[in-house]
């Protein structure tokens, strides 16, 4: 008796998660054609976003970054779904200057179901020369599968695809007759490009709208335009001015030279002691990480970065562990008279701009202390060296044991028809460690849409359309699971 008891429980307990399991088919059906259905919209409001020119930097127009905010909180005050949209400001760390608008919107969980945060940034790098692009930077246009226009990849594509994402949930929902219980909170930034400045505080100041189960990052890349990826693993950064002075005014140099050293020939020899011969890093205190890396030739590596005939790559080891795990350093910028204005002077002083990446699991201040200590030791001619503006920023690995990551790659293998790859990234987003010290319970996914030619900061930027159309349907179907999931 007992027995036939156990069996008929059995088999309402199998018809019931049969119908479950049918009822979520249907939904995550539903959701898939709202994503297409949707999908000329998305990009007609991703185009709209990218005409406005919302560079963070200082010295360009902030009206830009702010009609930015108040379109994005529009578009998400649409969809109907949240409790709450508003664009919001907080002080810079260490200052009383309000950063730039980010735009923060909330609906709570319901039923016991998990809370999601989306994370995008609105505002862009600076155009660079419109010379530069085949077509105007904030004009978007679209040619040959792509749309180009600076921040049509990043990272107004992330912004779109989680507005998308939202929209063929809700549409879905709609459809099916059924109520979404996911708690969704949004964060979009406005000034990643500018450093993040005011990123810990503004944490701090609406901890309560943000609080989430699962983080998603979308800032990131794809493996190419036919692979979804999961980065697992950032660098970090450390970058900081030097002056190396060796006069205290301009001297004739046919008078003086080859007898005073002058701040550039001190500049020259000193910079050249950061790296060995084959390129590779010289400083003592910058380690590497031990990662694994998938197979990357050197063909792909002068295909995607436009390493020209006759140039070899730098470093040693694996391409992707260069790129991944071990440190870098380069010089992004140079006070010096430049050859329209050289006279013949020995220059008394002159400021670098040292850019540096540093190892997953390398803390940012040793890094920053390593590479002082180094420049210090090595000042040539005993020139006097001045250092300024530091900039830090922590690496980052994901943990990727968490039922976050299970999720989200089992809806980009749906969404792709192709398993995704863990990778890592050379380039860096530090507020992802703001991000775990205010959230430490938050599982942390960094995704993307972008992909290897998607050229982000510099000319001629671009989205390939299938990929951010697979990207946006991924993020829909791990937001469809997460609305059934129990938190």
């Amino acid at each position: 008796m007992i027995a036939r008891t156990d069996g008929r429980m059995r088999l309402r307990d199998e018809g019931r998660q049969a119908h479950v399991t049918d009822q979520q088919h249907h939904f995550e059906e539903a959701v898939r054609a709202s994503a297409r259905t949707g999908h000329e919209r998305t990009l007609d409001d991703l185009q709209r976003l990218v005409r406005i020119p919302s560079v963070s930097w200082p010295a360009f127009d902030p009206a830009h970054v702010a009609a930015s905010a108040e379109e994005i909180a529009e578009l998400l005050r649409e969809t109907g779904v949240f409790d709450v949209v508003d664009v919001r400001r907080a002080p810079v760390e260490g200052g009383t200057d309000l950063g730039q608008p980010a735009v923060v919107a909330r609906r709570a969980a319901r039923n016991g179901r998990p809370t999601v945060l989306l994370y995008a940034h609105h505002d862009v790098q600076p155009p660079g020369k419109d010379e530069d692009w085949l077509s105007p930077p904030f004009e978007p246009t679209l040619r040959d599968g792509r749309l180009y226009g600076r921040g049509a990849a990043d990272d107004k594509a992330g912004v779109m695809a989680h507005i998308g994402a939202i929209r063929a949930l809700a549409a879905a929902a709609e459809s099916e007759k059924r109520d979404l219980d996911l708690g969704i909170a949004l964060f979009i930034e406005g000034e990643e490009e500018w450093a993040s400045q005011s990123f810990g505080n503004f944490l701090r100041e609406n901890r309560d709208m943000l609080a989430a189960d699962a983080i998603i990052v979308a800032d990131s890349s794809n493996w190419d335009e036919e692979t979804p990826a999961l980065t697992v693993a950032l660098r970090g950064a450390v970058a900081f001015n030097v002056r190396i002075q060796t006069l205290d005014r301009a001297s004739h140099s046919g008078m003086f030279g080859g007898a005073v050293p002058d701040a550039m020939l001190a500049a020259v020899r000193l910079l050249d002691t950061l790296w060995d011969a084959d390129g590779a890093v010289a400083v003592d205190g910058l380690g590497a990480a031990d990662l694994d890396v998938p197979d990357y030739d050197e063909a792909r590596l002068r295909s995607e970065t436009g390493l020209l005939d006759g140039v070899s790559p730098v470093g040693r080891g694996a391409i992707l562990s260069r790129l991944w795990a071990q440190p870098s350093i380069s010089i992004t910028g140079l006070d010096a008279p430049d050859v329209a204005n050289a006279s013949n002077t020995l220059i008394p002083s002159v400021r670098v701009r040292i850019s540096a990446r540093i190892a997953p699991g390398q803390d940012p201040n040793a890094a920053y202390a390593a590479l002082v200590q180094h420049l210090q030791d090595r000042a040539p001619f005993g020139a006097h060296l001045t250092f300024e503006d530091p900039g830090l920023g922590q690496a980052f690995q994901v943990d990727t044991s968490g039922w976050a990551v299970s999720e989200v790659r089992r809806a980009m293998a749906d969404a792709w028809e192709r398993d995704p790859v863990d990778i890592g990234v050379g380039g860096s987003i530090p507020f992802i460690a703001e991000l775990v010290d205010e959230f430490p319970e938050a599982q942390i996914l960094v995704t993307g849409v972008e992909d290897p030619d998607g050229r982000a900061h510099s000319p001629n930027e671009s989205l390939h359309l299938e990929s951010f159309r697979k990207s946006l349907l991924s993020e829909a179907l791990f937001l469809a699971r997460l609305d059934q999931r129990i938190a």
